[in-house]
């Protein structure tokens, strides 16, 4: 994997093992803080600028229970006992037409998607729109289409609603906010506090095929290649999942910040390590030709139809088989697993013996994609 990361080597002669761990869980106790005095694009890229602002603006005004574990939708338990899980999201991509997606499936696919790793089963979703003066009627339609055509592939209904218009140049052409309610099967319970050293750590699909099909849309690059964005709903991929390996530990849909990011926050709730080796990591190779030309490592780039998982060892060949049994977990790969120590760190063990650090990133290495 290409990427300028720290490297780790345990037979190194300048420190001792103990000594390597202790500097790393050192330096991954510190948590971000929020220095800046305004907002940046790197704020909204899901690496360490955004967990600083959300951290030192959002939790602190509205920290509760609920919300505190940042998840990708709080779970609720309604009066009469029944769990639900309820997710919110904003979605803006230029161009709003790309290989494989559409804003319009992007905003179904996403909401749906982070219900379906909190656990729940997607039900409904509520959408937004805030359309800018001289947006095209037919785009507007088609956007639509996209949406109702995708909320039915994900088997939810699109029950309610807002839209507001605004002058021209005031947004980005067309903005869309849904929001999802979805409920969780009796018994089902995920989270990063039920993951034990040994675990094993699964991916669903290859990695970066959303984030490098968006950037090639947009013309800027001048690189020919055939990528498609896996922009797609995961709830099936999760169903699949939860028979085969009942027991799975936790469950996200690794977008803003990829894998890496993801995997990071993964460290940080459980306060264990993930391990991930080098040449278990799905990459289609026209998507590892673009991010080696753009000098960024595959870990970071975003998807949108991809999940990955923690499992009970016992139970991990039974779960890649069910992933794999799905046309959209046909490359599904068992990348790595978690180990006790350092503490809060992700790894990749590499092909030439040594480990590297995967850190997260402080904004995004690409464009804005979702």
């Amino acid at each position: 994997m290409s990427g300028s990361t720290d490297e780790y080597n345990p037979a190194g002669p300048k420190f001792t093992e103990r000594e390597v761990i202790e500097r790393i869980e050192s330096f991954r106790r510190r948590r971000p803080r929020l220095l800046d005095e305004h907002v940046t694009l790197a704020h909204g890229a899901g690496g360490k600028a955004s967990a600083a602002l959300v951290e030192a603006v959002f939790l602190e005004a509205f920290g509760n229970p609920l919300l505190e574990p940042l998840g990708d939708g709080a779970a609720i338990t309604l009066p009469g006992g029944e769990q639900v899980v309820l997710t919110t999201d904003s979605f803006v991509v230029q161009p709003r037409r790309f290989p494989g997606g559409s804003l319009g499936a992007l905003a179904v696919h996403g909401t749906a998607n982070d219900l379906a790793v909190s656990g729940a089963v997607p039900r409904w979703i509520a959408a937004a729109f805030v359309l800018e003066e001289g947006l095209p009627i037919i785009e507007l339609k088609a956007t639509v289409a996209d949406m109702a055509e995708a909320a039915a592939a994900a088997g939810v209904q699109i029950v309610t609603g807002d839209t507001k218009v605004v002058p021209k140049g005031a947004a980005d052409g067309m903005f869309i906010t849904t929001t999802g309610l979805g409920i969780i099967p009796a018994g089902r319970a995920l989270s990063a506090q039920s993951v034990r050293v040994g675990d094993q750590v699964l991916l669903s699909g290859a990695m970066g095929d959303h984030g490098v099909a968006v950037m090639l849309a947009r013309g800027d690059l001048d690189i020919d290649a055939d990528v498609n964005s896996d922009s797609a709903s995961v709830s099936p991929l999760v169903e699949l999942l939860m028979s085969a390996a009942p027991s799975t530990r936790w469950l996200r849909d690794p977008t803003r910040g990829g894998v890496g990011t993801v995997c990071n926050e993964l460290a940080q709730a459980c306060g264990l390590a993930v391990l991930l080796e080098d040449d278990r990591l799905p990459v289609h190779p026209m998507v590892m030709g673009a991010c080696e030309l753009l000098g960024i490592d595959p870990l970071y780039v975003a998807n949108e139809g991809k999940l990955l998982a923690v499992v009970a060892p016992e139970q991990a060949e039974d779960a890649l088989a069910a992933l794999r049994s799905h046309p959209l977990g046909a490359d599904a790969a068992q990348i790595g697993e978690i180990v006790a120590e350092p503490a809060e760190t992700v790894m990749v063990q590499t092909g030439f013996g040594g480990r590297r650090i995967v850190d997260m990133l402080v904004g995004d290495p690409l464009p804005r994609i979702c």
